[in-house]
């Protein structure tokens, strides 16, 4: 009897996640894989697994946008997956070979209903894994932040924090395309700021890592912010709080700086917001459902025409690989989105690639 593997939710963080699968947050659990399937469900091997920095909050949260995963239960996240058997149901709108993306949870393979499952479907140039990056929640949190929140003018300063993280370069990227005069990105390492000039076209980009970093943001800012797309909180909020420009707008994406913190810190140099009118304001990608179809069009459109650049930081290994991975991504260790490699794309059935 043919078995998979699926990653359990076991042992609350203590404030972070630990990685080991013996004795930390999760554990693999083995189970039997389906033989028939229900006529209402479809059964899918996932192939790709995203990784967010949501999940810490995913683990925990009291009152958020989502309730949290309970412990004994598959971790919770969205996959590139391949459909292998359609229920006699859904024979009319799904076929076997079919590329989705899955609210699948960590696990090899997964038996979910149609609203689980999402159909990809690519422009021209497109591949399977930018239906969960570019094309994907990453790429719609970028846009509907930039666009709905932070809504950034021709002539205007942008600053992005976590830059050459997989929603940051996106958000970097559409003030681009919006006409900001420039943009400027923070991220962790000398690569990854020349990742962001070179590849992607920031005007500049700050590594925080080194001692005179708010120096450099001063430098880089002296028209002062108009837009702060923030994914990290902390510190760097603080900074560029400090540089925000009259009527500038903060968009509050994530504070990936916090997540693990036991006593997550908020901005200090909060007066700014009164002395310059600042407008901070969070949201969250769900909020903006109605309007998916139109933005996944405009950002393919993009893609298309190479306005839009993509990266990916997949890491390989199996499913096991996956509570390792998302420490790292803590750790800032991904440039671009980050995605564990479940199963390759050479082991697809039929693979209409």
């Amino acid at each position: 009897m043919s078995t998979y593997k699926q990653v359990i939710y076991t042992t609350t963080p203590n404030p972070a996640i630990n990685p080991s699968l013996t004795n930390g947050t999760f554990s693999i659990k083995t189970v039997p894989k389906p033989t028939n399937v229900p006529a209402d469900k479809l059964l899918v091997r996932t192939h790709y697994l995203s990784l967010d920095p949501a999940m810490r909050q995913w683990l925990t949260a009291k009152r958020s946008y989502i309730a949290p995963v309970e412990l004994g239960a598959v971790m919770r996240g969205q996959s590139i997956a391949q459909i292998i058997t359609v229920g006699a149901d859904l024979s009319s709108k799904f076929t076997p070979g079919d590329w989705v993306v899955a609210y699948s949870g960590w696990q090899e393979y997964a038996l979910l209903g149609a609203k689980e499952v999402e159909k990809v479907v690519l422009p021209p140039g497109g591949r399977p894994t930018d239906a969960m990056s570019v094309l994907g929640m990453t790429g719609l949190t970028a846009y509907f932040g930039m666009t709905e929140v932070g809504f950034p003018k021709e002539g205007e300063t942008v600053v992005v924090s976590g830059a050459a993280g997989a929603t940051g370069m996106v958000a970097g990227q559409i003030a681009k395309i919006k006409g900001a005069k420039r943009v400027v990105g923070l991220a962790g390492s000398k690569d990854k700021c020349e990742f962001l000039v070179k590849e992607l076209g920031f005007d500049a980009a700050i590594n925080y890592k080194d001692a005179d970093w708010k120096k450099q943001l001063k430098e880089a800012t002296p028209e002062y912010i108009d837009v702060f797309f923030d994914n990290t909180g902390g510190e760097i909020l603080d900074a560029c709080l400090a540089r925000a420009a009259r009527d500038s707008r903060f968009v509050i994406c994530g504070a990936i700086s916090q997540y693990n913190a036991a006593k997550p810190q908020g901005p200090t140099s909060f007066m700014t917001v009164i002395s310059q009118r600042v407008t901070m304001k969070g949201f969250i990608v769900f909020d903006y459902a109605k309007k998916y179809g139109t933005a996944l069009q405009e950002l393919a459109s993009w893609l298309s025409q190479g306005k839009l650049k993509r990266k990916e930081h997949i890491v390989p290994g199996g499913i096991e690989g996956a509570p390792q991975a998302l420490v790292d991504l803590y750790k800032g260790v991904n440039t671009g989105k980050m995605m564990v490699e479940v199963a390759p794309v050479s082991e697809a059935i039929k693979a209409k690639l």
